[in-house]
């Protein structure tokens, strides 16, 4: 691994997020993950679910496309 690659490496490695964009990453996961195997998935689906699940109501899955 080269230098340049190693120092910035070094440097993200003690970038620390803070919790709204640990949240944000959060959904943007889960949101890429399951719109791979769901195509009608949205990212207001995907901010629904994670506001119902913050407040601890349930969550109903998402039908699979066919």
């Amino acid at each position: 691994m080269n230098a340049s690659l190693q120092h910035l490496i070094s440097l993200a490695s003690k970038v620390r997020m803070t919790d709204q964009q640990q949240e944000e990453q959060r959904r943007s996961f889960a949101y890429g993950t399951t719109h791979i195997e769901n195509e009608t998935v949205t990212r207001d689906m995907v901010d629904r679910a994670a506001d119902k699940l913050k407040s601890g109501q349930n969550v109903e899955p998402a039908q699979r496309s066919r």
